[in-house]
């Protein structure tokens, strides 16, 4: 399942300082859409506001025609670290998002089961966190946020802290599975490489002079 995403005049001001302004961004249902632009210029906070999980000052965000008010089983978001429960299994990992959501366990382990076979890490079901690499943590990040099949993903800057290598390997990957899905898909990124491998088309949001962000299209579908 995917959705569109529709941002309406967004006003988001932090700690006194307007982060985003009137700002206006439309993501067709299915799309990969990369936003890069420099540090402090809001592409984590308008993930933040699409995830529902900070106040706006103005304007909205909606998912599907809905306005989005508060976190939703429909947005996944994945940051740049992996924020796995230390006690927990690749597996419990993974299930976590479908524990809470009361899913009976057996449809927890065969769910969870069923995505790190897709991420390559089957055989690595039972071991703890500090027992993974860095991109296997990574990936079983990815599949917890896969995990109650959501209509948006949204990443943060994913794959930052990994080796060339494995950073393509987990690009592969959520391209992958969102084809599989159909999912759509934000990725902020400082990499133009990430960009250009994984989305179908990029903006990039600058400071200009006057208050407020105005993307520019980089690169069209």
């Amino acid at each position: 399942m995917s959705l569109p995403i529709e941002v309406y005049g967004l006003d988001v001001t932090r700690a006194g300082r307007s982060i985003l302004s009137d700002f206006n961004l439309s993501v067709a249902a299915g799309e990969r859409l990369a936003i890069t632009g420099p540090s402090g210029v809001g592409k984590s906070t308008l993930l933040l506001a699409i995830a529902g999980l900070i106040r706006l000052n103005g304007g909205q965000v909606c998912l599907g025609g809905e306005i989005v008010l508060k976190p939703s089983a429909k947005v996944a978001l994945m940051q740049q670290r992996p924020a796995l429960l230390p006690w927990a299994t690749a597996m419990g990992n993974v299930a976590l998002a479908l524990k809470f959501a009361g899913a009976p366990r057996k449809f927890q382990q065969e769910r969870a089961a069923a995505l790190l076979e897709q991420v390559g890490l089957a055989d690595r079901a039972g071991a703890m966190p500090h027992e993974l690499s860095g991109g296997q943590q990574q990936r079983i990040a990815l599949a917890r946020s896969l995990a109650h099949k959501p209509a948006a993903l949204l990443l943060d800057e994913p794959f930052s802290a990994l080796d060339a290598e494995m950073r393509a390997s987990l690009r592969d990957d959520v391209a992958r599975m969102a084809d599989a899905t159909g999912v759509t898909v934000l990725l902020v990124t400082h990499h133009q490489g990430d960009a250009d491998a994984l989305c179908h088309r990029q903006i990039t949001l600058s400071l200009p002079p006057v208050a407020g962000l105005v993307p520019s299209i980089l690169k069209a579908a």
